[in-house]
């Protein structure tokens, strides 16, 4: 296909395929731990950090990756402070994060820069930051997959987990800070404004559908790589944002769904 003759597009490609497998991952735990804000006020954190990385002349995705994880940790420090008011954490970091990348995107080096992180752009990622995200990518599937088990557990019964000696607290803090870098390495390929949406649609689905934890979390990730697959392709030929195509396409899903259901 003409689409895989350029290298930009092979390269969203491969970066598409790794952030749909390790979105929904994050977003199945996020969803059933009512945390589905997390992802909301991480993505506006990473924007901060994003601003921080142009205007020092830094990779922005580090920058991303350095105030994300800051901010999981805070987070998760507040949600500590807060126990019977969570949430409280989750608007304390989001309203922290919009204010620091409002004032510091006035002193950004031209705006398309930022723009590219706000919407996504894919097929413009440069290669210092593709293997950031591929390493990244990575270890987040490698984390998710040993705290797997402990994180089960956790969702379903936090109390009955410390009772049974399971490591709640570190497990909850290194979960965040993955779900951290799982935002900030998604901020250029999907757009900070698109990230908690993508967390969440192939989720909400999957949800519908499936009979078991196990079988959510299988389905979303494949509904989540239908969705970026597709949307790559779409934005291709039409000359479109792919982020925006994705998240369209996962309402599109449920929408269906929905229908279809109250056909039956």
């Amino acid at each position: 296909m003409e689409i895989y003759s350029y290298e930009f597009m092979r390269k969203a490609v491969l970066v598409g395929l790794l952030i749909s497998l390790i979105i929904p991952c994050i977003g199945t735990i996020m969803v059933n731990k009512r945390t589905s804000m997390m992802g909301d006020a991480l993505s506006h954190a990473s924007l901060a950090g994003v601003s921080i990385g142009l205007i020092a002349g830094w990779n922005p995705i580090a920058g991303a990756v350095a105030v994300c994880l800051l901010a999981g940790f805070s987070m998760e420090r507040l949600r500590r402070k807060f126990p019977r008011g969570s949430d409280l954490s989750t608007a304390i970091i989001m309203s922290t994060g919009i204010g620091l990348a409002g004032i510091l995107s006035d002193f950004v080096p031209g705006t398309s820069n930022l723009e590219s992180f706000m919407f996504g752009s894919i097929v413009a990622i440069p290669n210092s930051e593709f293997f950031l995200i591929l390493a990244i990518s990575f270890v987040v599937l490698a984390v998710f997959a040993l705290l797997y088990q402990g994180l089960l557990y956790i969702v379903f019964d936090e109390q009955g987990a410390k009772l049974a000696g399971v490591p709640v607290n570190g497990i909850n803090t290194v979960f965040t800070l993955i779900t951290a870098l799982t935002v900030a390495v998604a901020s250029r390929a999907v757009g900070v404004l698109m990230i908690s949406s993508l967390m969440i649609l192939p989720v909400a689905l999957s949800m519908r559908i499936s009979k078991s934890y196990k079988s959510t979390v299988t389905t979303a990730v494949i509904l989540a790589v239908i969705y970026t697959m597709a949307g790559i392709h779409i934005s291709y030929f039409l000359g479109l944002k792919p982020g925006g195509v994705i998240v369209l396409l996962g309402v599109a899903a449920l929408l269906v769904q929905f229908v279809f259901e109250k056909r039956k």
